[in-house]
């Protein structure tokens, strides 16, 4: 049976640190997606996820509810991610690489992936935030819910909005 993230955490904190490799296999998507929906560059975001893993390793014993690691590392990460792209905005304008999110074996983007991703790029934040985890990082909704800290409901409905606005966006550009 696999360990709850209030049980990981409380052996962490209990000096089995190795045991927050399991809270990084899990949380690993979730907060790439995240990065990435902040930094849209793919480097920049496994740069950030990482850092933002150090911080909450290092921060855990101010975590107040073990439970709620997931909601709390995504916080984590977001503001972290903020930070860096406002550091990084004097150099240049932080970009999607979208060859790198979604790419063939070979490397080579397929055209209609392209067309979809940048399509999801301009939903509104909250939308793209959940359709990422979704769909991109392979998330159920329940899942979502819990990395958001918003209702199983709240998630359904802002999936449903998103592919109802990606339709137009993508019947849009495809005119």
């Amino acid at each position: 049976m696999e360990k709850t993230d209030a049980e990981i955490v409380n052996a962490v904190l209990n000096g089995q640190t190795e045991l927050f490799a399991e809270l990084v296999k899990r949380y690993e998507k979730p907060v790439r997606a995240v990065a990435l929906n902040v930094s849209r560059n793919f480097h920049h975001a496994a740069d950030i996820s990482q850092d933002a893993f150090v911080r909450a390793y290092e921060k855990l014993p101010s975590l107040r509810k073990p439970d709620a690691f997931g909601p709390w590392i995504m916080k984590i990460t977001k503001r972290f991610a903020i930070e860096q792209v406002r550091r990084k905005s004097d150099e240049n304008k932080p970009e999607v690489i979208i060859s790198e999110v979604i790419e063939k074996p070979n490397g080579q983007l397929e055209e209609d992936k392209q067309w979809l991703l940048a399509g999801v790029m301009k939903l509104p934040q909250a939308e793209k935030q959940v359709v990422m985890l979704h769909y991109f990082a392979q998330n159920n909704v329940a899942e979502v819910s819990k990395i958001v800290d918003r209702s199983v409901g709240t998630v359904t409905k802002q999936l449903s909005r998103a592919r109802l606005k990606l339709r137009k966006i993508l019947e849009r550009s495809a005119i």
